[in-house]
């Protein structure tokens, strides 16, 4: 490990910094140009409020540790061209805020964002057909695939689901908290056979903070993903 540390920080190839915004916490990692870690993850607590200015000065703060050559960034909303569109579980000054314009002249390294699933599902999928990824964190998130190509902006949390809900209402960590982990657990089995239903997927990634809760048989082709993933798809983001 100390070799390929040392080998990056010399400059023979880019160190990139990974960070993964989420409603409870800011995870950072640094990857090397194959996307395998070279430091442990770091953490903090996600600002509450959750304005720009407050989650760029923790990312700020978690980055200072580190040595990088450019930042990948996953984001809880929809993101176009590093513009957040969407922050449904931060703040509303992040709706039409540009934030890897902004992650750039904090950091002074370029900088690539996309939506937090699809950063998770960058390091998770196997590439081959159509893959879904849901992550199940303070909301829920949700990437789409096909052949290992992203389809980008899908967004399911916000769609209604069961009784007059939404998945995210349905399935948030709010939602854990109010009904318990048997009866989530009972939920997220109906949104898996609807879902199935949907897409037609040969595969689904189940991931974020809360599929540590999952306590059922998951079908043959679903299959919950560490955590970490939504950091190791960071290299993803800078593949041409």
């Amino acid at each position: 490990m100390l070799g390929r540390i040392v080998m990056e920080s010399n400059g023979m190839h880019p160190r990139t910094l990974a960070v993964d915004i989420g409603g409870s916490g800011i995870k950072v990692m640094v990857l090397d140009h194959e996307g395998h870690p070279l430091t442990e993850r770091d953490r903090l607590e996600t600002p509450q409020p959750a304005t720009p200015d407050a989650v760029l000065e923790v990312i700020q703060t978690l980055a200072a540790k580190q040595q990088f050559d450019r930042v990948s960034v996953g984001f809880p909303g929809v993101v176009r061209r590093g513009v957040t569109e969407t922050a449904a579980n931060l703040d509303a000054q992040w709706i039409g805020f540009d934030l890897g314009t902004a992650i750039e002249q904090r950091l002074e390294k370029p900088t690539r964002v996309v939506n937090d699933a699809d950063m998770q599902g960058l390091g998770a999928i196997a590439g081959d057909g159509v893959e879904l990824v849901v992550t199940l964190g303070t909301g829920f998130g949700s990437a789409l695939f096909l052949n290992g190509k992203l389809v980008p902006n899908l967004e399911l949390a916000h769609h209604s689901f069961r009784k007059g809900e939404t998945y995210e209402q349905q399935l948030g960590r709010e939602a854990l908290d109010a009904i318990g982990k048997k009866r989530w657990n009972n939920r997220l089995g109906k949104a898996i056979a609807n879902l199935e239903k949907l897409f037609n997927y040969d595969q689904l990634y189940l991931g974020g903070g809360n599929s540590k809760h999952i306590d059922q048989e998951l079908p043959a082709n679903v299959k919950t993903v560490p955590n970490v993933a939504g950091l190791l798809g960071g290299i993803a983001l800078w593949r041409e």
